[in-house]
């Protein structure tokens, strides 16, 4: 089976680009039951330098440090990419315009991913800079699905919990608590884990509402363009 090589820009974590690759490998292992995996290649960015940007909003900055890696993974002879993270998709748009090989974008499978469930109304979670950005609410509404973020109190403690904690793969059992009493402050239909580590720690069996993980759903989209033929 021929198929095309996956580019994956991680490192945004790397906890979650680790998951991005072993459900990559699962999801093709579970389908197929052979060991014809699709090519993969990895660059992995420096996650401080990259948040400082995000932080200190230089835009033009976290521009150029995404597309560092872009140009290496192109260089490898990639023949698509998936940036495995959320936030970098606020300059999406940007970067597939100095891109010379199709991206993946995660905001777009999710929200497929929501029109095709019929949710309406939307809890996005994640860091602050994807909470506070416009990318998702936008990508969603042309699709008629409304987006709402939580107080700016429950944004630091979410926050707080991505990078203190699960980033660097510590998960705990007050924090999950946390994160579900936020989720159960607010009536929706679905809830956008709007982090790749989020998936790390909440279940869907801990919530009634659909949780859309942006992880798992971007990853099989991924393999889905790997293996699709042209």
């Amino acid at each position: 089976m021929t198929s095309k090589k996956i580019g994956i820009l991680g490192g945004i974590s790397p906890e979650s680009t680790i998951a991005y690759y072993d459900h990559i490998i699962k999801q093709y292992y579970t389908r197929f039951k052979n060991y014809y995996y699709p090519e993969i290649v990895i660059y992995s960015l420096d996650f401080q330098r990259f948040t400082d940007f995000e932080n200190s909003g230089d835009k033009l900055g976290y521009i150029d440090e995404i597309l560092k890696g872009i140009t290496s993974l192109q260089k490898a002879r990639v023949d698509f990419i998936i940036m495995a993270a959320n936030s970098p998709h606020a300059v999406f748009d940007e970067i597939e315009r100095f891109a010379i090989v199709p991206l993946l974008s995660i905001v777009e499978v999710t929200a497929d991913y929501a029109h095709k469930l019929g949710l309406k109304r939307l809890l996005l979670t994640g860091i602050k800079f994807t909470m506070q950005s416009n990318f998702y609410p936008v990508v969603c509404q042309q699709r008629d699905i409304q987006v709402i973020t939580p107080t700016p109190e429950e944004q630091d403690e979410i926050d707080r919990i991505i990078f203190e904690e699960l980033a660097i793969g510590l998960f705990k059992a007050e924090s999950k608590h946390k994160l579900l009493s936020i989720i159960n402050n607010y009536q929706v239909d679905g809830v956008i884990l709007g982090c790749t580590e989020l998936p790390l720690i909440l279940k869907q069996q801990d919530v009634v509402v659909p949780l859309l993980n942006t992880l798992e759903l971007h990853a099989e989209a991924a393999l889905d363009y790997a293996l699709a033929s042209d």
